[in-house]
């Protein structure tokens, strides 16, 4: 029988693959940011990412060891910019625990709900942004439809829209303006509802969860040993949430609030009545996970800015905490303290001489622990998969490059 290869019409040739480096970003939108991801490739498959950072790099920490501590807090606005109230917060508890100083219960109260209100609107950039990556457009216009009341209530308190230096060592700068809080709580009333056009768009969209489910899985004990934090950590299913379980610095602000960490146990979430449920492709600590994990938070931020104006209202001490009281200078010593930023643990360390300007000041950025495990998930995905990856970590390379 005469072999199918001599028929003059068949062409017999050997089908072969070189690897190739592709450069995503440092100017792609899907970076959020400017990062540089050098993917190492075979055909579609990526068979290594190599993040490169350092484009946005501004020097904030010599800055703060060569400026008062109330000075450095625009410094601190500058680092996670989507969330500026959050690093003010941050800082200014590190310094408060150098002083061993509380603030009164009225500023304490003032915190939690513009904290929260700074987690929601950190949200929902996030969750806007990541349907923009993958294609879809309405979502970021309904996210940032709501962020803009969000905006409009901190430009009342303070003045500004994005680098706020509203919460100082000591308390706030100053307090709430008349009213302020029965427009927080009209805004809370016309978004928890909106919500359900979130999922609807995204969390339970068909192609958004081909797209998410089982792309860049993540486990719990990985998740850990690379130092993750925030919605990728429990993304991941570890239950770890600094305002339940850090400094007492820190917890003390949240004494008297409830709230659930969301989390995934014994394979569900503690979601809303309504909210969709998690599809049958996803795999604990994939892409839509992490994801997940930040529509519910918001949830729970809106039930803590609630709690938080019903108790700042029922405080007769009119003090808000004034940052004078801290004095000028520093006492001696050292302290670090973390929170729980929209994006994870953020860190102050701070070592004092006892001047007015710190010895060294030194800031420990979320994103920067969530970033490193590109290399680990991204390895083995299609190329088309990495914005997916990437957008599902929600980085501010602000944050990153300081």
């Amino acid at each position: 029988m005469q072999n199918a290869v001599e028929d003059p019409r068949v062409l017999e040739f050997d089908v072969r693959t070189d690897e190739m480096l592709v450069n995503m970003g440092p100017q792609h939108p899907s970076t959020h940011g400017v990062l540089r991801l050098v993917l190492r490739t075979d055909g579609e498959v990526v068979s290594e990412v190599t993040p490169h950072i350092g484009y946005l790099h501004r020097c904030a920490e010599k800055i703060g060891e060569n400026l008062a501590v109330r000075q450095w807090i625009p410094y601190t606005d500058r680092m996670d910019y989507l969330a500026a109230m959050n690093m003010n917060l941050g800082w200014s508890l590190a310094v408060e625990k150098l002083h061993d100083y509380a603030p009164p219960e009225r500023g304490r109260h003032l915190r939690v709900v513009i904290a929260e209100l700074g987690r929601i609107a950190s949200h929902l950039v996030g969750m806007g942004a990541y349907g923009l990556d993958l294609g879809s457009f309405s979502p970021f216009l309904y996210a940032f439809r709501e962020r803009e009341r969000v905006l409009d209530l901190f430009e009342q308190a303070c003045g500004a829209r994005l680098t706020y230096s509203y919460l100082t060592p000591g308390g706030a700068t100053a307090d709430l303006p008349p009213g302020w809080t029965d427009r927080c709580l009209k805004f809370l009333e016309d978004f928890e509802p909106i919500i359900a056009e979130y999922h609807a768009l995204l969390t339970s969209n068909a192609i958004f969860v081909k797209r998410t489910c089982g792309v860049g899985v993540l486990t719990g004990d990985r998740a850990i040993s690379y130092g993750t934090s925030g919605p990728v950590l429990r993304g991941s299913g570890v239950d770890f949430d600094l305002r339940r379980d850090g400094d007492a610095c820190y917890t003390r602000m949240y004494d008297g609030y409830e709230f659930d960490v969301v989390v995934e146990r014994d394979g569900t979430y503690a979601a809303p009545p309504g909210t969709p449920g998690v599809p049958g492709d996803a795999v604990l600590g994939d892409s839509w996970h992490r994801f997940y994990v930040r529509m519910l938070e918001v949830v729970q931020s809106i039930s803590l800015v609630r709690q938080g104006v019903a108790k700042y209202e029922a405080e007769d001490d009119l003090d808000h905490g004034q940052p004078f009281k801290l004095g000028a200078k520093l006492p001696p010593g050292e302290v670090y303290l973390e929170t729980e930023c929209p994006r994870g643990q953020m860190g102050f360390y701070l070592v004092s001489l006892g001047q007015a300007n710190p010895w060294r000041a030194r800031a420990r950025s979320s994103s920067f622990c969530n970033l490193s495990i590109i290399g680990e998930i991204g390895r083995g995905c299609l190329i088309a998969d990495i914005p997916a990856i990437v957008g599902s970590l929600d980085i501010v390379m602000g944050e990153i490059d300081r």
